[in-house]
């Protein structure tokens, strides 16, 4: 099927194509390209004209460039623009334009992805659905899954992210959502907001591409949450709230989890709704509620929602569960990895180690933690590392290592009967907890990314066959 044509994406762009061609997809990847794509030649820490020739010996439609690079042919399908972000912004644009699609777009301290894909899994019941690839949220992700959009989609899920100030909005303004959904507002990017209300302000700044008559949806129970509804005000757009705050239109009343299942309870609007969620957590439950609040605005049948919901499972480094089979002669000997490696700040922080507080154990097994420094959180860092030891979760947990300079404030403010192994690398500490495991034990391995534990959590996975649940 062809998403862009050379007609098309030269008038989307502005650009020169230099023959006819068809493209199934978009890519800015050799690596992972598929044959029939357009090659987009993005600088980033190389610059893509380098990749050219491989993108087109593998296959690729075409390439869009600034010029010819060198060692690439006369003849070759090349899209030229003056510049590759903006022309990549471009097409980006004009996929939005294109479609009927109904758009939701997510940003939120935490939660983003898993969220997104909730959303995903929920919203393919009701029709053709395109959704932001893993963390494709900044500012070549989002034009990217924007230009990556069948003209045919029904439903768009557009994650946004950020790091700095001002870079929602203009996402935003080119994803033109219909509802918008901040998970929640939490210390992270402190280095370059300063204050929480900062972050809350730059989050808001996702209803600045709001379609008229749109919606807002967003966490009510944070403590600027008078901030985002004062801001979708302003913006003209309905509003609504969920969580287990008084206030909340969509009220979490009660989590029940159990056998890696959340069952969730809430009161919507005068009226009881229940739904489940296929894996721990009662950050999941309430990110559920905020996923079937969009399907509202989206006048979709709420029991249909719920059901749909209810098939959606974390991914790898997301808290995704794992069991490891230490003895494939004894299935009793086993241990549970629970795999939170990609990301952390301290919301998320406090909710895995909620999650593991609430996980049954073996008789003779642990609750363990693995925990990595949290990143981007400025001057306030060593405090916010040292405050996880105070966690009400903290006291069903066994054992606590602790991975990189950040997290040595943490390890030093644990008790010593719950303090393990302090490292700074992973390389370090991964052969002392190894060690340590035993059947009946279950494991969280939790940090920001650019400390490594999904290096630790692939040696843990090595130590038996385990299949992801």
């Amino acid at each position: 099927m062809s998403l862009w044509t050379a007609a098309e994406a030269a008038a989307a762009t502005g650009g020169r194509s230099t023959t006819d061609w068809q493209a199934g997809g978009v890519s800015i990847d050799t690596r992972t390209l598929q044959p029939g794509d357009l090659f987009v030649a993005l600088k980033a820490a190389r610059d893509g004209h380098d990749f050219v020739a491989q993108a087109l010996e593998k296959g690729a439609a075409a390439a869009l460039v600034t010029h010819r690079p060198e060692g690439v042919a006369e003849d070759a399908p090349l899209l030229i623009v003056e510049e590759i972000m903006p022309a990549l912004e471009a097409l980006g644009r004009s996929g939005r334009a294109r479609t009927a699609a109904r758009v939701v777009a997510v940003t939120g301290s935490v939660g983003k992805t898993s969220t997104k894909e909730m959303l995903r899994e929920t919203l393919q019941a009701f029709g053709r659905t395109h959704a932001s690839v893993a963390s494709y949220n900044n500012h070549w992700g989002v034009p990217l899954t924007l230009a990556r959009m069948p003209a045919d989609t029904e439903f768009a899920v557009i994650e946004i992210g950020m790091n700095h100030p001002g870079e929602i909005a203009p996402l935003s303004a080119i994803a033109r959502p219909h509802v918008a959904m901040i998970t929640t507002v939490a210390p992270a990017h402190l280095e370059a907001f300063g204050k929480i209300e900062g972050i809350a302000a730059e989050k808001a700044s996702i209803l600045a591409g709001l379609e008229a008559g749109g919606t807002a949806v967003f966490n009510a129970e944070v403590g600027t949450a008078d901030l985002l509804r004062d801001a979708a005000r302003a913006a003209g757009a309905a509003y609504v709230g969920f969580g287990e705050a008084p206030q909340a239109q969509y009220r979490l009343t009660g989590v029940e989890m159990a056998h890696g299942v959340t069952v969730a309870h809430a009161r919507v609007r005068h009226a009881d709704r229940h739904f489940k969620i296929a894996a721990t957590g009662r950050h999941f439950a309430m990110n559920g509620l905020g996923v079937l609040a969009v399907t509202d605005a989206l006048g979709l049948d709420p029991a249909l929602a719920a059901a749909a919901l209810s098939r959606w499972a974390p991914v790898k480094g997301r808290g995704a569960r794992q069991s490891i089979a230490l003895d494939p002669a004894d299935p009793a000997k086993t241990l549970e990895v629970i795999d939170d490696s990609y990301n952390a700040n301290p919301a998320s922080m406090e909710a895995a180690l909620t999650v593991l507080a609430a996980t049954p154990k073996a008789q003779r097994g642990r609750r363990i933690a693995c925990l990595g420094d949290m990143a981007e959180l400025g001057e306030t860092a060593p405090e916010l590392h040292a405050a996880l030891a105070r966690l009400p979760a903290m006291e069903a947990i066994d054992r606590v290592h602790c991975v990189g300079p950040l997290s040595r404030h943490l390890w030093q403010a644990l008790p010593a009967d719950r303090r393990g192994n302090w490292q700074p690398r992973v390389s370090d500490i991964l052969p002392e907890v190894r060690h340590e495991l035993r059947p009946g034990d279950v494991l969280l391995i939790k940090g920001s990314n650019s400390i490594g534990l999904s290096a630790l959590v692939d040696a843990i996975r090595k130590m038996g066959d385990g299949d992801p649940q």
